[in-house]
């Protein structure tokens, strides 16, 4: 049903093949295991040193591909990121693309800010450079956050098997497929792109079961639910639901917006999320921001970006299924709130006049401590509840 939803090709010849797996860092190092033992059958074959695989990848990726990179001995190549932008460049990516490397990995919905990689542009350079050097470097599309958004918000983007250099794609159940955590899917575009030799087979459950995961056992209860849902709410469901999600991401958006504080980092068309920097003029931080939101009730995280661009801190809000357009507005609100208390506050970025001295990190904090409790304390005295 999955490989179906990202147009893998079913007909007699070509049968697509799949496994569930724990969350999609599971799904990620099982679909770089085949890409490296597929390269290094090949070069044994040819006779060519096969010791020094490496992957390309943009420097936004999740830290799973890390860990696959040190955990399975393959050499990280990363697109560093530039301000303004920050997802993979595919024309970066092709250059550093070489005989070595076991696939170039794509994002459908960066973690940083929910942008999709142009995986088309991607492909296109890439088949430009095999068709050069003889190589056939493959495409993997980490699919975790957009493999189910994409199909129903924007049917007609070109990124998955379509493309036929595309041979895996990965997708978390857990996140846009809405499943409670713990499940993850990849897809391979046919069997031959799974190499045999990595599938186990056992028959001490009563029937031959091909089994290729890192993790053997575990409960089925997510695999029920994905299929459930699925089921139960079939494409038209599903579309509604991102539909639903994207709409609300607006709301928060514009409200942000209107506020003028900040800058919108996230893109329109990825992910419903909204990622924001606070505007240059001002002066304290994106960490305070989120700090103080915890007070409300809210945990919005801030982060800086990856290298070249780690000179931004961004906050970013996840708009799932169950945060409706009341919540999306009370969140602006309450932004609105601790901007206007951080107003009030010694500036975290101060300008200091020639000969200042920098106040000690530690009596600002005893300064915020005070007015909470004050402000708690004001509360407190007027409404009888804080």
């Amino acid at each position: 049903m999955i490989a179906h939803l990202f147009n893998a090709p079913l007909d007699e010849s070509e049968t697509a093949i799949g496994v569930g797996t724990v969350g999609s860092s599971e799904a990620i190092m099982l679909a770089g295991l085949a890409f490296k033992r597929k390269w290094q059958n090949k070069r044994k074959h040819q006779g060519k040193p096969y010791d020094k695989p490496n992957i390309v990848t943009g420097a936004n990726v999740q830290v799973c591909w890390e860990k696959f990179a040190r955990y399975f001995e393959v050499d990280l190549k990363e697109v560093k990121l530039t301000d303004g932008y920050y997802i993979m460049d595919p024309t970066k990516a092709v250059e550093m693309v070489d005989e070595n490397t076991i696939c170039v990995a794509a994002i459908l919905g960066s973690t940083l800010n929910g942008e999709f990689e142009d995986v088309k542009l991607l492909h296109d350079l890439l088949i430009e450079k095999n068709k050069e050097t003889g190589w056939d470097t493959p495409i993997h599309v980490d699919a975790a956050s957009g493999g189910f958004i994409a199909p129903f918000l924007y049917p007609e983007l070109e990124w998955d098997f379509r493309l036929p250099l595309v041979k895996s794609i990965n997708v978390s159940g857990h996140k846009y497929g809405l499943v409670y955590a713990g499940i993850g899917w990849v897809i391979w575009r046919t069997k031959e792109d799974l190499p045999e030799e990595l599938i186990f087979h056992i028959n001490y459950l009563g029937s031959d079961q091909p089994t290729f995961t890192l993790n053997f056992s575990k409960g089925s209860s997510q695999v029920i639910a994905q299929y459930y849902q699925l089921i139960r709410l079939g494409y038209e469901g599903y579309r509604n639901v991102m539909e639903n999600c994207q709409e609300n991401a607006m709301v928060l958006k514009e409200g942000l917006e209107r506020t003028g504080r900040f800058n919108i980092v996230s893109k329109d068309n990825g992910v419903p999320l909204v990622a924001f920097s606070l505007k240059d003029n001002s002066r304290h931080n994106e960490f305070e921001v989120s700090d103080n939101l915890r007070r409300f009730g809210w945990i919005v995280p801030a982060y800086t970006m990856p290298p070249d661009a780690q000179h931004v801190t961004v906050l970013r809000v996840v708009v799932r299924e169950d945060f409706s357009r009341t919540l999306a507005e009370r969140l602006v609100l309450d932004i609105e709130k601790v901007m206007q208390l951080l107003d009030d506050l010694p500036p975290s970025k101060p300008t200091l006049p020639d000969g200042a001295v920098k106040k000690n990190p530690l009596e600002t904090q005893r300064e915020i401590t005070t007015y909470w409790k004050k402000f708690v304390m004001e509360r407190k005295k007027t409404n009888g509840v804080c």
